[in-house]
């Protein structure tokens, strides 16, 4: 896990470079290093050492006759298996690391290599002879990486600050929209004009800096099979042993739920070796709604480890968020960040790689949005029927929501199930063409969500708030082969609530675990706010003061929300926490 930057064009210097990697040391304390492989361009690298951690495989890494150089961001899982394809070929190998096996099968295989790789990456691969670079993300956007380009020059850097530094931007209020209601900028963009995202699974040979065409990376021939539980335990369990390797210490995220405790408890089983494991707990009064710490310590009768509660009230949430959110660099609103960028501030004593759970709700129906979405799909005509009778009736908060969210566009129906107020129609107009087809099933749902919510939300939160401490994070089920499995599904009761999940957990005695209620990753926001307490009073105040400020550039919706927080607090929490952490964020970056 790295930082990667460049600057090719004007302005290209050693000052400069400097200038783009010092915002990222946290991402690589370990190594780094600046150079200019031909005029007019200049590239860096903050390493964090994970495998092979010694001097040899060092960044940048050059082949051996100098006409390569390669640095990159991530983990290639199946680098093992490339290396010796490698070796056959006649490559010598003269280290353990997994970036001397990329560089070498990149070297060789062009873009046409990365069809190849399972794993995380983001990375630039730089030719001295034709002057050129190979610019690659990985496919389910694990890595971020972002540019700014311009016709004098182009920036490259896996962190908007650095790029900022170089190209001082302005808020782009385009974005306000899209996080007010979907909690992130539009993907592919940032909050910055003029600086944006290199979407997953793309790639480039960029000749000039100016001039670059997109290539998506393709997929690799996949070895067909039945898709079943017991061929889902098997990919989970190769998942595992590839994923859990590491040549420095290595933890858990725990939350007692399926998914981490499904992941450990295969771990344990496979090599009777307790691991380092983090949960989250929450004050007292609210555990019976927020049962992580209990369900955990319940899960490691059965399954011993190393076990770090870490507790969280709300003087200890205010003492830490000045810290945090110096730690932003792209606000997601999530309080799932605050509370991994807190379990990472812990585990940085002892460990540089924390596995999670990410990508199994996701890509196993684990959401309650999808339950509801598969209840719209099979009563669509009905509910269509009776919706503008049921907006009149004095139905439930979760009721209301799902009604306001009917559309006769499934398409349009399921994004609203994923927002947190129903989006207009000029906005969804942005986002109508990340569907997969017109005619949205239940499987384009989770499509939608591994290549959008993953990326947007799950993903940016992992990076940011673990690479603050210099910590690797490691998703299992978004395993190549795990990703190959999904793809072959074709009956999409299978996709629904976890079946697979809860059968494994069932045949590792946790069936209590699978029958647990799902409950969100996130602070206790609904409590917090509803009470005069010292969390609402400092989130009430930066939002009057947000809205005085920025409001002529806000949606009517939005401004409405920051006029009286207080009485949004009861329906709309979560988006208050949204606009708290904006506001901070955005007044902290003098935007």
């Amino acid at each position: 896990m790295c930082g990667i930057h460049l600057i090719w064009g004007k302005g290209a210097n050693k000052i400069t470079i400097g200038n783009l990697m010092a915002p990222a040391a946290h991402r690589g304390p370990d190594q780094e290093a600046a150079f200019s492989p031909w005029p007019g361009i200049w590239v860096g690298v903050n390493r964090l050492k994970i495998i092979d951690p010694g001097v040899d495989a060092d960044q940048p890494f050059w082949s051996p006759d100098g006409d390569y150089f390669l640095i990159w961001n991530g983990e290639i899982y199946n680098y093992k298996d490339l290396g010796k394809q490698l070796q056959k070929m006649g490559v010598n190998l003269n280290t353990n690391s997994d970036t001397e096996v990329l560089m070498h099968w990149l070297r060789l295989f062009g873009i046409k290599g990365l069809e190849k790789l399972e794993g995380m990456f983001s990375l630039i691969l730089g030719s001295t002879i034709e002057k050129s670079i190979l610019v690659a993300r990985d496919k389910t956007g694990e890595k971020p990486l972002f540019y700014a380009q311009d016709p004098d020059r182009l920036i490259i850097s896996s962190d908007t600050r650095g790029i900022r530094e170089l190209k001082p931007s302005t808020l782009d209020s385009e974005q306000l929209s899209h996080y007010f209601y979907l909690r992130a900028p539009l993907p592919g963009k940032t909050f910055f004009r003029g600086i944006r995202e290199w979407k997953p699974d793309r790639s480039s040979t960029i000749y000039q800096h100016s001039t670059f065409r997109w290539n998506s990376i393709g997929n690799p021939q996949e070895n067909k099979v039945t898709p079943n539980a017991e061929e889902f335990k098997t990919r989970l369990e190769s998942a595992v042993r590839n994923l859990f390797h590491a040549d420095v210490p290595l933890g858990l995220q725990l939350s007692g739920g399926a998914d981490s405790s499904l992941l450990y408890a295969i771990w344990y089983k496979q090599s009777a070796s307790k691991l380092p494991v983090y949960t989250i707990g929450l004050e007292d009064r609210y555990q019976k709604k927020y049962s992580d710490s209990r369900s955990a310590k319940k899960f490691l009768k059965q399954f011993p480890a190393d076990h770090h509660l870490i507790n969280i009230d709300q003087e200890k949430f205010l003492a830490n968020w000045e810290e945090y959110l110096a730690s932003v660099d792209l606000p997601v609103g999530d309080s799932a960040g605050f509370l991994t960028w807190m379990i990472g501030k812990e585990a940085k004593k002892e460990v540089k790689v924390l596995i999670s759970g990410a990508g199994a709700d996701e890509l196993w129906g684990g959401y309650q949005r999808h339950a509801a979405f598969d209840f719209y799909l099979k009563r669509k005509g009905s509910l269509l029927l009776i919706n503008t009778l049921a907006k009149k009736l004095p139905l439930g908060r979760q009721w209301m929501k799902f009604f306001s969210a009917i559309h006769p566009d499934s398409r349009r129906t399921f994004i609203n199930f994923s927002s947190l107020l129903p989006v207009p129609k000029d906005l969804f107009g942005d986002y109508e063409r990340l569907f997969p087809e017109k005619e949205f099933s239940y499987k384009n749902a989770l499509e939608f969500d591994r290549r959008n919510y993953l990326v947007q939300d799950v993903f940016r939160i992992q990076d940011n708030a673990l690479m603050a401490h210099g910590i690797e994070g490691r998703s299992p089920y978004l395993d190549a082969g795990m990703i190959s499995l999904w793809n072959q599904v074709s009956n999409e009761e299978d996709l629904k609530g976890k079946v697979w999940i809860k059968s494994c957990l069932e045949d590792l005695d946790l069936g209590w675990i699978a029958k647990r209620k799902k409950s969100g990753f996130g602070l206790p926001l609904e409590e917090w706010l509803s009470i005069d307490g010292p969390v609402s009073k400092r989130v009430f105040a930066t939002l009057k003061n947000f809205e005085k400020t920025h409001g002529e550039l806000m949606p009517v919706e939005m401004r409405g929300v920051l006029k009286n927080p207080k009485q949004a607090a009861k329906h709309h929490f979560l988006i208050l926490y949204n606009l708290f952490l904006l506001a901070d964020w955005a007044k902290l970056n003098e935007l």
